[in-house]
């Protein structure tokens, strides 16, 4: 009997050791990831015969500094550049090397057309002889991938050029990522908020309402729909028994004005109205 009990309590004991866990697992609070996931929406790229293509868009963001390294969709990886302090660095020359060399083409064309061109920010604008091309100040473009690594305290995010927002034709889809490095021990514990407040100075949300590209100049103008012509007003009408109040609201101040006591005239430009002791009694 005693070691029927034993084997009993031991059943109890490996079942509890197995159910006891998972149960605490399922009412673990969201991930860092997990939460920064559900702020950032990603982007899903897929293909057709014409190139890369966006399937789902993703949250549009702003580009806030220079030194964001884009390199064109096709290739393995993006070049990270490295935020830490406050400071974006661009990546190493390594990622560039061996890279097709030639004129800037697609997204390098537009350089100088870029939000901030004109301040002459070299990392803003930075021509360069490969097939990359520094992302501008201003410029749109969509979360492709998040990774928290804790580990390392490291958060790589990465983008892709939001081309219909930039107004990039033909579109280029050029990618690029940022490491986020934080202190010893801070994301073990991060607030979501501040976490997602050091990604904003690199890439800030764009709560702006879109509008529609302006034409360029000398471009044909739109034609704009005809507006319908306003519905004629109801004539005016005249009834017996109606004030000389409601008279001059309906027809104005009469040209003349015949008064005989109880019996006033109005004349109007092509109507007499007779008032009878203040109300409407014939009307010519």
């Amino acid at each position: 009997m005693r070691r029927k009990l034993e084997l009993t309590f031991s059943l109890i004991a490996l079942v509890a050791a197995v159910v006891i866990p998972c149960s605490l697992a399922a009412g673990q609070a969201p991930s860092l990831q997990d939460q920064l996931m559900a702020q950032y929406k990603l982007v899903k790229m897929g293909s057709d015969s014409s190139g890369p293509t966006v399937l789902e868009e993703g949250t549009v963001l702003d580009v806030q500094k220079g030194g964001v390294l884009g390199v064109p969709s096709g290739s393995p990886k993006a070049c990270p550049g490295k935020y830490e302090n406050g400071t974006l660095k661009p990546p190493s020359g390594w990622c560039t090397q061996g890279r097709k060399q030639g004129g800037l083409h697609g997204f390098g064309a537009l350089a100088s057309h870029l939000p901030g061109a004109a301040q002459g920010n070299v990392s803003d604008t930075q021509q360069n002889t490969s097939d990359t091309q520094y992302f501008a100040k201003g410029w749109k473009v969509y979360p492709s991938s998040i990774n928290v690594d804790v580990k390392n305290e490291k958060i790589s995010f990465g983008v892709v050029a939001c081309d219909t927002c930039n107004q990039t034709d033909p579109p280029t889809y050029y990618k690029a990522q940022v490491d986020f490095q934080f202190a010893s021990g801070y994301l073990e514990t991060a607030d979501p908020s501040k976490v997602e407040d050091t990604i904003g100075e690199v890439f800030a949300i764009d709560n702006s309402t879109p509008e529609a590209p302006a034409a360029a100049p000398g471009a044909a103008q739109p034609e704009q729909p005809a507006q319908p012509a306003p519905a004629p007003a109801a004539p005016a009408s005249i009834q017996l028994g109606q004030t000389i109040d409601q008279v001059v609201a309906a027809l104005g101040q009469p040209d003349k004005m015949v008064n005989l006591g109880a019996k006033q005239i109005y004349v109007y430009k092509d109507l007499k109205v007779t008032f009878v002791n203040g109300k409407v009694s014939d009307v010519q």
